[in-house]
């Protein structure tokens, strides 16, 4: 797709992947509009990187009609859904509760689901679009004390492959990103990035992955694509 123009929701678009990648594409010409639920975070972000600021919740059915409606009229469309919000939490087994799982799930698979569920009635009308997931190398495999996230992830992958069966025919991506380690506010209970480590992953390369992505010719698709630190040891 050519990103000069386009109009693209990024969620958790305030901190880390989100913004990286909101940055960029707003660098390539894309009009972007940036959700986040820190409304102070989130019109600094937008005010930094030249993006539509859209205080919203995607756990909240209201704030994901909300956010499409504002996309509709500041950006005049929309061509493409990342869907970057995300939470996590670190239970084992015998320390989880129903209410870990449900909080992971409602950020993670309910709401992106549901947003992506209204972009797609967009696209499938216009007959183009793009959904983008942000997902992770725990959507591939378990670890210790990873139950919830990972299988928050698992869930997200599944539903990634529904959609593309689904939505292909009508020249709908779904494309997935799988990034590994990176060195973000992901997991900080103060929302503060962590500092960058030489040999581990950044924002910008997931952001550039995103990018790489997108601009292929709207005659083919990358599905999936998983993006690791050369050296993370």
């Amino acid at each position: 797709m050519k990103l000069k123009d386009s109009k693209i929701i990024v969620t958790g678009g305030s901190l880390g992947i989100g913004k990286e990648t909101a940055k960029q594409l707003v660098a390539k010409g894309a009009k972007v509009l940036i959700t986040g639920r820190d409304a102070g975070r989130l019109e600094a972000a937008a005010a930094e990187i030249g993006a539509f600021p859209v205080v919203a919740d995607v756990a909240s059915d209201s704030d994901n009609e909300k956010t499409i409606q504002q996309a509709l009229t500041q950006l005049g469309g929309l061509d493409c859904l990342i869907n970057n919000a995300g939470i996590g939490t670190s239970k084992s087994l015998l320390e989880a509760t129903r209410e870990d799982f449900r909080k992971v799930f409602e950020v993670n698979v309910f709401g992106a689901a549901m947003l992506s569920k209204l972009a797609a009635q967009i696209f499938v009308e216009q007959n183009h679009g793009t959904i983008v997931n942000i997902a992770s190398t725990a959507s591939l495999r378990g670890y210790e004390r990873g139950s919830i996230y990972s299988a928050s992830k698992f869930a997200l992958r599944s539903m990634s492959e529904c959609w593309r069966a689904e939505l292909r025919k009508n020249n709908i991506r779904v494309i997935q990103i799988n990034p590994s380690l990176v060195t973000t506010a992901f997991g900080s209970t103060e929302r503060l990035e962590r500092p960058e480590e030489s040999n581990k992953l950044r924002s910008t390369e997931i952001a550039h992955t995103i990018i790489a992505a997108l601009e292929m010719d709207d005659r083919g698709f990358i599905p999936e694509v998983t993006i690791h630190a050369t050296n993370p040891w």
